[in-house]
C-alpha cells in the first residue's frame, strides 16, 4: 500500500472529505425540490425536468464500481480530485445554463457530470477513511462521513429552497462550485493510495456500454412512456431495446474475465437480500420530489416553503443514524431493516392524504417526513452490515461497489417512477365524477391530488417490499453482538 499518512488521518482531511460528498448529497439532490422552479425558468418539459433530476443518480449508480475499481489502481485521491472537478464543471455548466434551445443539453450534461462525480467521489473518500482511521477513531470518522451524506440529503430540499427562493436557484450550484474549490484546498496535501499490483487494470467498458444502454432506455421508457404513449412504437422499442441489452449484458459478464458486475456475489442469500432492500429502501427518494412537487403546484407554495415540511427528515436522520447500529447489536439486523422499512411505509400513508385541506396536510407533512428520516436511519447501519459482513475479505470491495450501485441505482429509478407518474396522471384531463366528492377543499387541482396519491403508492409498494424480503432473506441475528 503506498501511503505515507497511515492511521494518520486528521480533521482537515476529514473535513474535505464531508465538503466533497456535500456537493453530490446537499448540492446535486437539491433538484428535486426545485425542478419545478428550473424547468419554468429554463422552458423545459416537466418530463425532460423529471430526467435530469434522476440522471445524476443514474450516472452515479453506473459509473461507481467503475471508479471504484479504477482508483484501487491509479490512486484513491487522484479519483477523489477528478470527481472534485467534474463537479465544478457540472455545476458550472447547470449554474450557465440560459433558457431556449440550449437548455435541455446543458442541463443533462451538467448532471450528467454531477453523477460521475459522485461515482469518483464516494468510493474513494470512504475507502481513504478506512486507511487513514482506526479503532475508535475510524468509527467517529465514518459517523462524521455518513453526517455529510445522510445529513447532506436531508438538508437539501429545506437548503434548495431557501436559496432558490431568496437568491435564485442558480446560486445553489454556484455554492456547489465553492464548496469544491474548498475540499480541493483542504485535500491538496493528501497522500496518494493504491494498490500496488503488476497487473495492469481493464475497465470492461463493452459490459459498462451495454449496461449504460440498457439503463438508459428503462430510464426514457418511465419518465417519458406517457408522453410518447406507452403501447406506441417508441415506448415499446424503449421497452425492449431494455430487456434485450439486459439480457445480452447478463450474458455477457457471465463469460467476461474482466468482469463490470461480480453476478457470483448474488450467489450468496443475505448479499443479494440486502441489496434488494437497498435497492427498494433507496427507491423511496420519490417520496421527497413527489410531496414538494404538490405542494408547489397545488397548494401555491414556495420552494423555500415546501423545504420547510422536510425539517424533521433532516433532523431525525441525523440523530438517529446511530440507533440502528445499536438496535443491529442488540436484536440482528433484521429487525431494524424491517422497522425502518415500515416507518417508511407508514411516512408514505401520511403523505398519501392528500384529500384533507393544506392546513392539515402541512400538519400530516411535518409529521410523515419525520418518520421518513427515522426510517432510513434505522435502516442504513444494519443494510450495509447485512451486505458486506458475509463476504469473504477478498470480496468486500467488489460488494461495497454493488451496493452503492444499488442505493444510487434505487433512487435513479425511484425518482423516475414516481415523478413520471406524478407528471402523466397530474396532466391527464379525464377525472372521474366522484373525485369532487372525496377531495376537500379547491377543486382545481384534483388531478395533482390524486397524481400524488398514485405516485406515492409506487414509493409504499418498494417500502412495503423492503420490510418483506428483509424479513425473508436477512438472519435473525446478523450483526447482533453477545455480552
Amino acid at each position: 500500500m503506498k501511503n505515507t499518512l497511515t492511521n494518520q488521518g486528521n480533521d482537515r482531511i476529514l473535513t474535505g472529505f464531508i465538503l466533497a460528498v456535500l456537493t453530490f448529497w446537499l448540492f446535486a439532490n437539491s433538484m428535486m425540490n426545485i425542478g419545478s422552479v428550473m424547468g419554468k425558468e429554463l422552458g423545459i418539459a416537466s418530463n425532460t425536468v423529471n430526467i435530469a433530476v434522476s440522471l445524476a443518480a443514474l450516472f452515479s449508480g453506473i459509473f461507481v464500481v467503475v471508479f471504484g475499481g479504477l482508483a484501487d489502481r491509479i490512486g484513491r485521491a487522484k479519483i477523489l480530485r477528478s470527481g472534485l472537478y467534474l463537479s465544478i464543471a457540472g455545476s458550472l455548466i447547470i449554474a450557465l445554463t440560459p433558457s431556449g434551445k440550449f437548455a435541455e443539453p446543458l442541463l443533462l450534461t451538467g448532471r450528467a457530470l454531477q453523477g460521475l462525480s459522485a461515482a469518483c467521489i464516494m468510493p474513494t473518500s470512504l475507502g481513504l477513511l478506512k486507511i487513514f482511521w482506526e479503532g475508535s477513531a475510524q468509527q467517529r470518522a465514518i459517523s462524521f462521513w455518513s453526517m455529510g451524506t445522510f445529513g447532506g440529503s436531508g438538508l437539501s430540499a429545506l437548503f434548495a429552497g431557501i436559496v432558490a427562493t431568496n437568491l435564485g436557484w442558480r446560486w445553489i450550484f454556484i455554492c456547489s462550485v465553492i464548496v469544491a474549490f474548498a475540499a480541493l484546498f483542504l485535500l491538496k496535501d493528501l497522500p496518494e493510495s493504491k494498490k500496488e499490483s503488476s497487473e495492469k487494470y481493464r475497465p470492461d467498458w463493452i459490459g459498462i456500454l451495454i449496461f449504460l444502454v440498457s439503463m438508459i432506455c428503462l430510464e426514457l421508457f418511465i419518465t417519458k412512456g406517457a408522453a410518447f404513449g406507452w403501447l406506441s412504437f417508441t415506448s415499446i422499442f424503449l421497452i425492449l431495446g431494455a430487456a434485450v441489452t439486459f439480457a445480452i449484458f447478463y450474458y455477457y459478464e457471465k463469460r467476461s474475465v474482466n468482469h463490470f458486475f461480480e453476478l457470483s456475489l448474488f450467489k450468496n442469500k443475505v448479499f443479494s437480500g440486502a441489496i434488494i432492500c437497498n435497492f427498494l429502501m433507496n427507491a423511496a427518494a420519490g417520496i421527497v420530489i413527489v410531496a414538494l412537487t404538490l405542494m408547489q403546484t397545488a397548494a401555491n407554495y414556495s420552494a423555500q416553503k415546501a423545504g420547510l415540511l422536510t425539517l424533521g427528515y433532516a433532523v431525525s436522520v441525523i440523530l438517529f443514524i446511530r440507533t440502528g447500529e445499536r438496535l443491529m447489536r442488540k436484536t440482528g439486523a433484521r429487525k431494524p431493516m424491517v422497522w425502518g422499512s415500515l416507518i417508511v411505509a407508514l411516512a408514505t400513508l401520511l403523505l398519501m392524504q392528500t384529500h384533507v385541506m393544506v392546513g392539515t396536510y402541512r400538519i400530516l407533512a411535518h409529521v410523515a417526513f419525520t418518520l421518513f428520516g427515522t426510517g432510513l436511519a434505522f435502516f442504513a447501519t444494519p443494510a450495509t452490515t447485512a451486505a458486506l459482513s458475509n463476504l469473504p475479505a477478498e470480496q468486500s470491495g467488489a460488494g461495497a461497489g454493488i451496493f452503492k450501485m444499488a442505493s444510487s441505482l434505487g433512487a435513479g429509478f425511484g425518482i423516475a417512477i414516481s415523478a413520471g407518474i406524478f407528471t402523466a396522471v397530474s396532466k391527464s384531463t379525464d377525472t372521474l365524477e366522484w373525485f369532487p366528492n372525496i377531495f376537500s377543499g379547491r377543486q382545481d387541482n384534483i388531478n395533482f391530488r390524486l397524481a400524488a396519491i398514485l405516485a406515492l403508492t409506487s414509493v409504499l409498494l418498494f417500502a412495503l417490499l423492503s420490510a418483506v424480503v428483509a424479513g425473508i432473506k436477512i438472519p435473525k441475528d446478523g450483526g447482533k453482538i453477545n455480552t
